[in-house]
């Protein structure tokens, strides 16, 4: 049996499915369906330096990444964790779920941006990043066009 025959064959699903359709078609259910993977989707921070460290984050409580050579600093809601890499590849692995480049050296979740002032983008931490005008107009632009996205 499909997963179309197993949605058909159970009338509460259906009926959800199709009242929340109706509601908000099929961009809402693209939405709520990324909002779904991004909260259950896992980052992995391995340090190199010392004692090897592996911490297992969820993606949705990273708030920001920054770089100074090949260490990376990961902010999160729940403090900041430090792994090894480059920042080309970190972006390559987070922005399907909403994170683009504001400097040379930093990445930010646009699900955690309260607000943009200027040229500095407020977190929801507090903390102020100055963005470059390089990558300004993506920022302001996708802002502007997100949705709250909240748990």
């Amino acid at each position: 049996m499909n997963w179309l025959e197993k949605i058909s064959a159970n009338d509460q699903l259906y009926n959800n499915l199709a009242s929340f359709l109706d509601q908000y078609e099929e961009s809402g259910l693209e939405k709520a369906l990324q909002l779904y993977r991004t909260t259950h989707q896992a980052y992995i921070c391995k340090t190199k330096q010392g004692k090897q460290s592996i911490t297992k984050l969820n993606i949705y409580d990273i708030i920001y990444l920054e770089i100074q050579k090949h260490d990376i600093s990961v902010h999160t809601v729940h403090g900041t964790y430090h792994k090894y890499g480059s920042l080309a590849n970190e972006l390559k692995f987070l922005s399907p779920y909403g994170f683009l480049k504001c400097t040379k050296n930093c990445i930010v979740s646009l699900n955690h941006i309260q607000s943009i002032h200027g040229d500095d983008i407020n977190l929801i931490d507090g903390t102020q990043i100055h963005m470059s005008r390089k990558y300004a107009s993506t920022i302001i632009i996708a802002f502007s066009q997100s949705k709250p996205f909240k748990v």
